[in-house]
């Protein structure tokens, strides 16, 4: 009996060292670090505007020179054009115009130009420009004459490293005629041009930069007004 006993305590002791020797050999919990935050991202606002610039200025050489294959690069294959009359258009409607030569114009001239950076890979372009001498070709022959004073807004991505439109907006503003446009401010990056009075009612003068050409204004023909009733006999 006494040596059962003994026995029995001896498990008892051995069982609650067992409970301390394994606590012991648990490892303390370390705290979670926090996740570092993600690095921001470097946009070269400067570089962008410039390039975006450059593209707008190099129009006037494209509507010269029926430079299609150069629209061709800098719009998008699934871009989409509101033109002043409302109607809606896309790349190959600005390819056509500019190859086949519908597009004319004694001068464009760009004011009011913004460019907001919205990433490394995206843009938005707006502004407003006067159009003076300016002719859209209809298929049938016939042309209207879409002077006048516009307002534009424009969408830019970069894709594979190169810029492109993918989608545009241009409005016509009633009441204002394509007359001379008021002197370039010293930033301009265009060539200055020669002083003139500004229209009625235009807004401060800004930089004078030449665009991409207006869409097509397709203006329908007047119906022929019906003639007096045939007297009954």
């Amino acid at each position: 009996m006494k040596r059962r006993g003994r026995s029995g305590l001896g498990l008892v002791l051995l069982l609650g060292f067992s409970l301390v020797l394994l606590n012991a050999c648990q490892k303390t919990p370390q705290p979670v670090a926090p996740a570092p935050s993600p690095t921001p991202e470097t946009v070269d606002t400067a570089a962008i505007e410039a390039e975006l610039l450059r593209i707008e200025n190099d129009w006037p050489r494209i509507i010269k020179e029926k430079d299609a294959e150069t629209v061709k690069r800098i719009e998008a294959d699934d871009a989409i054009f509101v033109y002043p009359d409302g109607s809606v258009g896309d790349k190959n409607v600005d390819v056509n115009d500019i190859g086949t030569g519908a597009l004319s114009a004694e001068s464009w001239e760009m004011l009011d130009l913004k460019v907001n950076v919205l990433s490394k890979d995206a843009a938005v372009v707006s502004g407003r420009h006067l159009v003076k001498g300016g002719r859209y070709k209809n298929p049938n022959g016939s042309s209207n004459d879409i002077s006048g004073n516009y307002r534009f807004v424009e969408t830019f991505v970069r894709r594979n490293g190169a810029w492109q439109v993918v989608a545009g907006l241009t409005t016509k503003i009633e009441g204002q005629a394509a007359t001379a446009s008021p002197s370039p401010s010293p930033t301009a990056k265009a060539s200055p041009a020669a002083e003139a009075a500004p229209a009625a009612g235009a807004s401060p003068a800004a930089s004078a930069t030449p665009r991409r050409p207006l869409p097509p204004i397709r203006v329908s023909p007047p119906s022929k007004a019906p003639g007096p009733p045939k007297p009954t006999p």
